[in-house]
């Protein structure tokens, strides 16, 4: 008797629309969204998840039938793919200040694929991603991303999210503010690199002998990457920021 309720019709569809909210979560988080990790790891991971929370589970509130549960499916992962666009607009501040840094370091040629999204980025964009996405490790992300689940179970129902006016209005907001925080961050090394840029016209002016391309280029970088090591720990406190300030936007939710 124990299966057969079990395997009621209610209880199939709570655990499908459940696994479908971690699958989607997954798909868009920073860390759980991962190139290298393979969908396979993720739907097992999606379905081992969808087993320890389900005890938790409220009662379904949803009308059975194939149009409801179809457009439920569709709810969960819009779901998921407004809490990645929230999170990755967050950290994404460091790949557009690594792109602004080396295109005037001159490294704007010198790119490589990122394991985190897949496309190909300039490099500087590419080590400041890797090195964000070791804070997002230390801050224990994936562990707030399964509390925000275990919140979201009771406070959000199966197949009953909806996108709001306000949620819309903090992406516009967000993506705004990803590019002023990103020119923020990489501004001393664009400032140094005009300011030498400044100094070897002069130099020019004067020395007409003088080579930009053979010692100019090279002090530029030599300048920058100083600029960036000494600028790195305050880099990273942001990235720091403006995940917290984004996890605590996820109360929007509620």
């Amino acid at each position: 008797m124990e299966w057969v309720e079990v395997l009621k019709e209610e209880n199939i569809v709570s655990f499908l629309l459940l696994f479908f909210r971690f699958a989607a979560l997954f798909l868009a988080v920073p860390i759980f969204s991962h190139r290298n990790i393979p969908m396979t790891i993720k739907a097992a991971l999606a379905f081992f998840f969808t087993i320890v929370f389900y005890p938790s589970m409220p009662e379904l509130a949803l009308q059975i039938n194939l149009v409801s549960v179809l457009v439920a499916i569709l709810s969960e992962f819009l779901l998921g793919l407004v809490v990645g666009i929230i999170l990755l607009l967050a950290y994404n501040v460091i790949t557009f200040a690594g792109g602004q840094i080396s295109f005037m370091m001159g490294f704007s040629m010198a790119s490589a694929i990122d394991p985190q999204t897949g496309v190909s980025m300039p490099i500087i964009s590419q080590f400041l991603s890797l090195m964000g996405l070791m804070v997002l490790l230390a801050l224990d992300l994936h562990h707030w991303v399964l509390m925000f689940v275990d919140a979201s179970i009771v406070s959000i129902p199966l197949g009953g999210f909806l996108m709001t006016e306000d949620l819309f209005n903090y992406i516009i907001h967000a993506t705004s503010r990803m590019f002023m925080v990103g020119f923020m961050i990489a501004f001393p090394i664009i400032a140094l690199s005009w300011l030498a840029d400044i100094i070897f016209g002069m130099l020019m002016k004067t020395m007409p002998q003088f080579n930009l391309l053979v010692i100019g280029f090279p002090i530029k970088i030599m300048v920058a990457f100083g600029v960036l090591i000494a600028t790195f720990t305050a880099t990273m406190l942001i990235v720091k920021t403006e995940m917290l300030e984004a996890f605590n936007v996820l109360e929007m939710f509620f």
